[in-house]
């Protein structure tokens, strides 16, 4: 079981708390395919398993690619590694880039998820975040999307903005469930450095997120979406049942994976790696069969420690038969930590 993550580093314009590898600048498109197509040649042994559970293709905007963009990429793929009607193929899409045609084009290759980055419904939030959409072009291309034949759908909603009151919170989460979206990503607005917002909020030109606004909504969130069936299976995931995020749960759940393209992470169990966030730099090595990445040989302390962090991000949580098997010791220490917490019957 293994599974395929592909970045697409482009953006028509940059959202004010973006701080996800990305340009602005298409210039470099058709060389970033080739490029990308050629690394996954390059790196086809590193999944033993060929077999893919799930295809993901993020950034960036990967909707911003091109019928022949895709066909270059599924081309390579297929080539290299397999899969079937029951592997999960997810592409982020955002709202201003969908139409007819581009779901057309996305089903031909038999991408079956999309994620769709919404925010939120409300054109005051928007122009804040200085998304390229607006909110009839979220609801538009819901629709769109459903009416041409797909099912398995997720949209990203941000909770804390300081445009979205807690009345319009409520209202993008029931506008989401009359929608019937099985799935929702929801985050939590945070300032990350190099960023516009982090600028804006360093000079004073826009106010902090308020953390307690936060927390409130991000209760609505959970009481609301629990109540309507919804499993809150990982922090900011919440999925009906049989519609939790597979490539996404693979991460938490520690199986491996394999990044393409700049700024890419790849898993094996044992190392982990990364390319260069730098598009030319990337191309350029590329094209000289060298991959520009660094890795990191993970201790034993290290697995158990990511093992613990994302296990506990999960309503699976850990597993003391999983925790023995970094050593006895391992165990023994992570006993010692939750006594006094089960003590107190947490």
């Amino acid at each position: 079981m293994s599974g395929i993550y592909i970045h697409i580093p482009f953006c028509k314009q940059a959202c004010f708390y973006c701080n996800f590898h990305f340009s602005t600048s298409l210039r470099l498109k058709n060389e970033m395919i080739t490029a990308i197509c050629n690394e996954i040649k390059s790196r086809e042994d590193y999944l033993q398993d060929k077999y893919l559970t799930s295809i993901y293709f993020g950034g960036g905007s990967p909707s911003l690619l091109d019928e022949s963009d895709l066909d270059k990429i599924f081309i390579t793929l297929s080539r290299h590694f397999s899969w079937d009607s029951q592997t999960e193929i997810t592409l982020e899409a955002n709202p201003d880039d969908i139409d007819t045609k581009k779901l057309s084009i996305f089903k031909k290759w038999g991408i079956n998820r999309l994620s769709i980055g919404v925010q939120s419904f409300f054109d005051i939030d928007l122009k804040w975040m200085n998304r390229a959409h607006d909110a009839m072009d979220a609801t538009k291309c819901i629709q769109l999307s459903q009416d041409s034949g797909f099912e398995n759908i997720t949209i990203d909603l941000i909770y804390g903005s300081p445009t979205t009151t807690t009345e319009m919170w409520q209202k993008n989460i029931l506008r989401t469930l009359n929608f019937k979206i099985p799935h929702i990503s929801s985050y939590c607005l945070t300032v990350e450095e190099k960023t516009a917002l982090h600028y804006q909020v360093k000079t004073k030109a826009t106010p902090a997120p308020n953390p307690e606004l936060a927390t409130e909504q991000f209760n609505i969130l959970i009481d609301t979406l629990t109540l309507h069936g919804f499993d809150h299976y990982e922090i900011s995931n919440f999925g009906l049942p049989g519609q939790h995020a597979i490539h996404n749960t693979n991460y938490w759940k520690g199986v491996s994976y394999l990044g393409i393209g700049p700024s890419a992470h790849s898993f094996n169990g044992t190392s982990r790696s990364w390319n260069i966030a730098n598009n030319k730099k990337y191309i350029d090595s590329i094209l000289l069969d060298t991959l520009p990445h660094e890795t990191e040989i993970l201790s034993v302390s290290s697995r158990y420690n990511e093992y613990i962090m994302t296990g506990l991000r999960t309503m699976w949580g850990v597993n003391d038969q999983k925790i023995q098997n970094f050593g006895v010791e391992y165990l023994t220490y992570f006993m010692s930590l939750i006594q006094h917490e089960i003590q107190k019957g947490m």
